[in-house]
């Protein structure tokens, strides 16, 4: 069984930083916080498996997965797979994606 590298962008790792902060100070839960920010990780981490099962969103083979109520971002390139983005799924995701 083929085995993916994962990376994670600036970019993505920024959202998810931003993400574990929103609910750690602004909602003042920072053990929910560590809880959510571990569930969508272990999801991304998943990845390194069979990481086609979900389908391509748009034409430079970017994927979307779903990690509770947030979306992971990716494409594959070879042996690696390239996490974008890490959004809230209720937003504008169009929007923020650009």
């Amino acid at each position: 069984m083929k085995c993916y590298k994962i990376f994670m962008t600036n970019e993505a790792l920024s959202d998810m930083e931003q993400i574990y902060s929103y609910i750690a100070y602004n909602l003042l839960s920072p053990d929910t916080a560590m809880k959510q920010y571990n569930r969508i990780a272990d999801a991304i981490s998943s990845l390194n498996i069979f990481p086609e099962r979900f389908r391509c969103i748009n034409s430079v083979g970017q994927r979307r997965m779903l990690a509770d109520n947030y979306s992971v971002f990716y494409v594959i390139r070879e042996d690696m797979v390239f996490v974008t983005n890490v959004l809230y799924s209720a937003s504008d995701l169009d929007k923020r994606l650009k």
